[in-house]
C-alpha cells in the first residue's frame, strides 16, 4: 500500500475548519493528484489515527463525508477502497493572462457563449406588427395603467394553456407569475422559499447564477456530481441522511453545461425522496423548446406524484435574449408570496411586450417561429458535430445533445483551458472557462454554444482550437 499521501496531509489546529473536514478534503486533494489510485484500498481508522495523531472519531467522521460524496466506497465488514467509478483528471491551475497581455475583445472575436440563440432569426416584423396592433386597439389606454404583479392576467392564462398543452402540465392563470426573464425568476424563488443557513443541493458543474441567488437569500450550497445519467441520486440519498434540505436545484432536460438529460429512474427518485424528505424540487427547464427528437421529456413538475415544486422557465432563448419573458409556476400560495416580493422590486411587468407576446401566441406565429428554428437549430447542430469529428478527432470526446443549444466537450488529454484561452485571444477566439459552471475545484470540460454563430465562424472557431488542444 502506497502511504506518501500520509505524510503530505498538513493539519492546521489552529484553523477554524474543523480537522475532519480538513483530513476529508486532504484525501480528496490526494485522489485529484494520482497519490491514490482508482480501487487503493485505504488504512483502518484506528491506524490512520494513529499516524495523523488525532482521535480516531475524527477519522471516522471524515470518511463519513467522503462516503457519502463517493470518493470512497466499503464493502460490508471489508476495508475502504478509492471509489472505482471516478473518472479523474489532473486538476487545472487557473492562471491569469500574461502580465504584458490583454484580453482582446473585438468584434470580429469568434467567441463561442454558453448557448444563446441565433439573434438574426428573431421575428421582428412579426413582433413589430403585434405593437402595432396594440397600439391601435379601442381599448389601447387600458395598458396604460398598473397591472398585477403578476403579470397580465390574459397573458397568463394562455401561456397556462400553452405549456398545457405542450409540456403536459397541470397549471392555472393563478399558478404563474411572469417575471423580466429567468434570473429575475430565480431570484424571486430564492428569497421566497429560502432562508438563511437553509441546505439547497446543486448541481456540479451546474449554473452559477442560480447558486449567486441561492447564496443571496443565504442558502449553504451542497454539490452533487453529475454523470451521463443526470445528477447523481445516490449522493442525494447520503445527503439526505445527513441533513435537512430545503431544496434541490436541478436543470434536468438538457443539463447545464453537460447537456446530459436527467434519466426516468432517477427523475422518479427525485420525486420520491422530495415527498419522503419534503424538499421543494426547483427546475429550471431554460430551453425546452429545442428538443430534436420524437419529444421533449416531461418535466418533474407535471408528474402529479411531485408535491413540491417550483418551475422556472423563459421565452427568451425563443425570441430574443433582450426579451426578458420569463416565468415561475408553483402552487398559488407559493406564487402570491412571489408576487410580494416581486412588487417590492418591480411593481409589475412589461406590459406592452406581454401583450405583444399573447398575440404572436394567439395568431400562431410564435409556434411556426419555433418550428422555423428547429430545423435550423438542427441543421446547424449537425453541421457543428460535423466540424468537431473533423478537426478534433481523438482531441474531445462528447455526445451529440438531443436538444439545446451547445454541446460539452471533453478534453481528452490533460489541458490547462485557462491557458488555452490566453493563447487562442490572440487568433480571436474565446470562449467560456470552467470556473464558469465548477462549485470548487475547475472541472475539466468546455461548454460551447454553435446557435448564435454563422457555420463558417464555427468552423473557423473549432479550426483554431484543434491546432491547440
Amino acid at each position: 500500500m502506497k502511504s506518501t499521501w500520509i505524510a503530505k496531509i498538513e493539519i492546521d489546529k489552529s484553523n477554524k475548519k474543523a480537522v475532519y473536514m480538513q483530513i476529508a478534503d486532504e484525501v480528496i486533494s490526494a485522489i485529484k493528484r494520482g497519490l491514490l489510485q482508482s480501487g487503493e484500498t485505504l488504512p483502518g481508522t484506528r491506524q490512520l489515527a494513529l499516524l495523523l495523531k488525532v482521535n480516531r472519531n475524527t477519522i471516522i467522521k471524515a470518511f463519513d463525508i467522503l462516503l457519502s460524496e463517493g470518493w470512497l466506497h466499503s464493502e460490508e465488514r471489508k476495508k475502504i477502497f478509492v471509489s472505482d467509478k471516478l473518472s479523474i483528471t489532473p486538476p487545472v491551475e487557473k492562471k491569469e493572462l500574461h502580465p504584458d497581455a490583454t484580453e482582446i475583445y473585438r468584434n470580429d472575436l469568434i467567441f463561442f457563449d454558453d448557448g444563446l440563440p441565433d439573434v438574426t432569426c428573431t421575428p421582428i416584423k412579426e413582433l413589430a406588427r403585434a405593437y402595432r396592433r396594440i397600439f391601435t386597439r379601442k381599448a389601447k389606454w387600458q395598458i396604460m395603467n398598473l397591472a398585477s404583479e403578476l403579470g397580465d392576467e390574459k397573458f397568463r392564462y394562455t401561456l397556462s394553456g400553452m405549456l398545457n398543452a405542450n409540456r403536459g402540465m397541470h397549471t392555472s392563470a393563478s399558478q404563474l407569475c411572469i417575471t423580466r426573464g429567468s434570473q429575475m425568476a430565480l431570484y424571486l424563488t430564492a428569497h421566497s422559499l429560502l432562508q438563511k443557513g437553509d441546505h439547497v443541493l446543486i448541481e456540479n458543474p451546474g449554473y452559477r447564477p442560480a447558486w449567486d441567488a441561492f447564496i443571496s437569500a443565504g442558502a449553504t450550497l451542497i454539490p452533487v456530481p453529475v454523470d451521463q445519467d443526470g445528477i447523481q441520486v445516490e449522493t442525494i440519498i447520503a445527503m439526505l441522511k445527513k441533513k435537512r434540505v430545503k431544496a434541490i436545484y436541478i436543470t434536468p432536460h438538457h443539463q447545464y453545461p453537460t447537456t446530459v438529460t436527467l434519466s426516468l429512474a432517477r427523475r422518479l427518485q427525485l420525486i420520491e425522496l422530495s415527498n419522503k424528505y419534503h424538499f421543494t424540487i426547483i427546475e429550471d427547464d431554460y430551453d425546452n423548446e429545442f428538443h430534436f427528437g420524437q419529444r421533449p421529456i416531461v418535466p418533474l413538475s407535471a408528474y402529479e406524484e411531485t408535491i413540491n415544486y417550483v418551475y422556472i422557465g423563459t421565452l427568451s432563448k425563443l425570441i430574443a435574449p433582450a426579451i426578458r419573458i420569463g416565468y415561475v409556476i408553483s402552487s398559488p400560495h407559493f406564487i402570491a408570496r412571489v408576487g410580494k416580493l416581486r412588487k417590492i422590486i418591480d411593481m409589475q411587468g412589461d406590459a406592452v411586450m406581454e401583450q405583444s407576446i399573447l398575440d404572436l401566441i394567439v395568431s400562431g406565429e410564435l409556434r411556426r417561429h419555433q418550428k422555423r428554428m428547429l430545423n435550423h437549430y438542427k441543421a446547424k447542430r449537425d453541421f457543428f458535430s460535423h466540424i468537431i469529428d473533423y478537426y478534433l478527432k481523438d482531441k474531445v470526446t462528447y455526445e451529440i445533445p438531443d436538444g439545446g443549444l451547445a454541446f460539452w466537450l471533453k478534453p481528452t488529454n490533460a489541458t490547462n483551458l485557462f491557458q488555452l484561452k490566453n493563447t487562442v485571444n490572440t487568433q480571436l477566439i474565446s470562449f467560456y472557462t470552467p470556473d464558469r459552471f465548477s462549485h470548487d475545484h475547475p472541472i475539466m470540460g468546455l461548454r460551447l454554444g454553435y446557435a448564435s454563430l454563422p457555420e463558417p465562424t464555427l468552423e473557423e472557431g473549432i479550426r483554431v482550437l484543434s491546432e491547440h488542444l
